[in-house]
């Protein structure tokens, strides 16, 4: 039978959604120095999301979620990464989930056998996240190799009724306070990566390291450890050898770190334009007449669209199966996104001056925070770069 699907394009949704981030924004923009001064994870901007049904957000409404898109996940991850990059970011690795189990999974290929249970699986995972408020954690990284499907070395052993899950897991988004971590291992038996759920309560999962990082302090990003940790057959998120077939035809996952930076960069274009609105006392000459300082507000500008226009680019033509030339732009995108959003920020503080330095001014926490989306895998600037350097003048299978 057809899946009911929501449809790809509906600007009253999108609309719709945009103005409830615009509700919760500006609180989630009061609580970010604090959460950036702690370095806590943002609970209250998580519970705001979730009693607006955010939680559910990429959900299909068949199973009773809102059925956002992907190209409407990533302009609402752009809205929320304005007010609160670190709210964005970390929200994202929640939503992956619902979007690799969701429309990502609906694209492809799989036996009836592996269709059945998979429906099965993520009818269960989309109860408990609306329901019950489970919040998803999906960390990947494991510092060996970069990649979407190489560097594995966590593994899962077949036992009965599951599998028993060794590794680690490095810089793990919401470490202490999702309800599932969803990883990537290799089966020891088939040699083949599986994406599964291992829960947050089980005994054989360790949290360790200190948290202290120089930007997007909130995300909580720790190392987990897996000890013989149970992941019971109920938990494999996709089948048996359907995750190397995502990261081959559904591609523009793992662009999904963009939206927290892209609204980054927008914040930051809003401090500036702000601050050099304001009018100087009497007798003193106001940033905003100095031609240098004119100059540099329309550097900010045009930084700013070309990265915006790309990114909108690759989001409206996002689908499976992409060409090899809309895969260029995919990876494009994200560099110029991951890229801009330091170098907005830096010349900022230029066009600002010394005085935008002060904690006491958003601008010196979003150049942190802007510093770290470019080494952020899979597609991190280096890895963009490498696959940029090698397309289409060296043959496809070694690209």
């Amino acid at each position: 039978m057809a899946i009911q699907a929501d449809p790809v394009v509906d600007p009253e949704r999108r609309e719709r959604l945009l103005a409830i981030v615009d509700e919760l924004g500006p609180a989630f923009r009061e609580r970010a120095p604090r959460y950036d001064r702690e370095a806590s994870f943002p609970f209250e901007n998580f519970a705001d999301l979730y009693a607006a049904g955010f939680y559910g957000l990429c959900i299909p409404t068949r199973y009773g979620g809102l059925g956002a898109s992907f190209n409407d996940y990533m302009q609402i991850g752009a809205a929320i990464g304005a007010y609160c990059p670190m709210t964005a970011l970390t929200f994202n690795m929640h939503t992956q989930t619902v979007l690799w189990t969701g429309f990502a999974a609906d694209d492809l290929d799989m036996s009836d056998e592996h269709r059945a249970t998979h429906e099965a699986t993520r009818v269960e995972l989309y109860r408990r996240i609306i329901e019950e408020g489970a919040l998803q954690s999906q960390p990947l990284s494991e510092g060996i190799a970069q990649g979407a499907t190489r560097g594995f070395a966590t593994t899962a052993t077949r036992v009965e009724g599951g599998y028993l899950i060794n590794g680690k897991k490095i810089f793990a988004s919401l470490s202490g306070a999702a309800t599932d971590y969803n990883i990537t291992c290799v089966e020891t038996t088939e040699d083949e990566i599986l994406f599964l759920a291992v829960s947050a309560d089980d005994p054989g999962v360790e949290i360790v390291g200190d948290w202290d990082p120089l930007g997007m302090r909130g995300t909580v990003s720790r190392t987990l450890l897996f000890k013989d940790a149970f992941a019971p057959d109920s938990a494999v998120l996709l089948p048996p050898g359907v995750y190397n077939q995502l990261a081959e035809r559904w591609s523009y996952v793992y662009m999904t770190l963009t939206p927290a930076y892209m609204g980054l960069t927008k914040a930051v274009i809003d401090f500036v334009q702000e601050y050099m609105s304001s009018q100087a006392p009497p007798g003193i000459t106001s940033r905003r007449e100095v031609p240098q300082k004119q100059q540099g507000w329309a550097e900010l500008q045009i930084m700013y669209e070309r990265s915006r226009a790309l990114f909108d680019k690759v989001c409206d033509e996002a689908r499976v199966d992409p060409t090899p030339e809309m895969l260029r732009r995919a990876l494009a995108a994200s560099y110029t996104v991951m890229e801009t959003a330091p170098e907005v920020a830096s010349l900022a503080i230029r066009v600002c001056g010394g005085l935008s330095l002060l904690k006491s001014f958003r601008l010196e926490q979003y150049y942190r925070d802007a510093r770290c989306g470019s080494t952020m895998l899979p597609w991190s600037a280096e890895v963009c770069l490498h696959r940029l350097g090698r397309h289409a003048i060296f043959p496809d299978d070694e690209q």
